[in-house]
């Protein structure tokens, strides 16, 4: 474990949680989608949790779930007892065991295996796809995803990049990446800090210099209850970005909360703290209305 730990470390190597195709949800076509591990922020909405922890999480899946599945006695009538795990350096759950109960969220695949993949699936990219990379967070792992970058535009394919936009270097990408899609959680700093953990500043400074040098920008906001779902809130995001999309090829989407993530929380040991809740009907047309009044444009993906 140490010695994928340290190829990880190297730049060389990336963390991915998940990989699969789907068509026009994270950029234009059929996309290869790669899931980086590890994120900056700390969403409690979040619908992929499994990302979240730079070092990755054990994944328990209840129907396999046994005392065989762990060497240290650490399950016990079909739970996990993480206490354990803490203590437990060697992961003997998931090294040469063949067992469904207990896996950890991530695999580590050097730069140069993932490129040839995405050279593999080039026939799946029909529509105008390509391969997009999304997270987690994609600056965790920003020098190998640089490279990575790279490799595709030299092998002629689309890339995508899903991203918080707060990593400080973010501009190194804008000539790498053809599709670029931005999450704006919130307009307010302090209300960003309180609930995501980190500021929004390098994201809002991201935005700005990406929107005025490249040709093909989506931000993405997520319409949380509670959060930032208010009309008030519609004022400020308009307000925000009126000041800050600099190009005219900008555009603006919102998404809907859902709770489709709640169950994975459990699996990796963590309770879903989002108190019940949901978006009024009609409160994203709303939101739209308020943006492009202010010459705005927004769009359904």
């Amino acid at each position: 474990m140490a010695e994928t730990e340290n190829k990880a470390a190297d730049g060389k190597y990336l963390k991915v949680f998940q990989k699969g195709f789907n068509y026009s949800q994270d950029g234009m076509g059929n996309r290869l989608i790669l899931h980086l591990q590890g994120c900056n922020m700390k969403c409690p909405w979040c619908s992929n949790p499994e990302g979240m922890p730079s070092e990755g999480v054990l994944m328990t899946e209840k129907e396999w779930l046994d005392e065989s599945c762990c060497p240290k006695n650490a399950v016990h009538e079909g739970e996990l007892d993480r206490t354990v795990c803490e203590s437990c350096g060697g992961r003997e759950c998931i090294r040469g065991r063949r067992q469904k109960g207990i896996r950890l969220s991530y695999q580590i695949y050097s730069v140069e295996e993932l490129a040839e993949e995405c050279i593999r699936s080039k026939p799946m990219f029909f529509g105008g796809g390509g391969v997009t990379l999304t997270g987690g967070e994609i600056g965790m792992q920003f020098e190998a995803v640089k490279e990575l970058l790279q490799k595709l535009g030299e092998a002629g394919i689309h890339r995508a990049i899903e991203s918080n936009g707060s990593h400080p270097r973010m501009e190194e990408l804008i000539d790498l990446v053809d599709q670029w899609i931005m999450d704006v959680k919130h307009y307010d700093d302090e209300i960003h800090k309180q609930w995501t953990g980190i500021s929004n500043r390098h994201t809002i400074e991201n935005l700005e210099k990406v929107s005025v040098r490249h040709q093909d920008v989506l931000i993405r906001i997520p319409l949380i209850p509670g959060f930032n779902d208010a009309p008030k809130d519609a004022e400020g995001f308009a307000e925000l970005f009126r000041e800050k999309i600099k190009g005219p090829h900008t555009k603006v989407e919102f998404l809907i909360y859902h709770e489709f993530g709640k169950g994975k929380w459990e699996q990796c040991g963590k309770q879903y703290r989002m108190p019940p809740g949901r978006i009024a009907p009609g409160r994203a047309e709303y939101f739209e209305k308020i943006l492009t009044g202010k010459g705005i444009t927004c769009v359904r993906t």
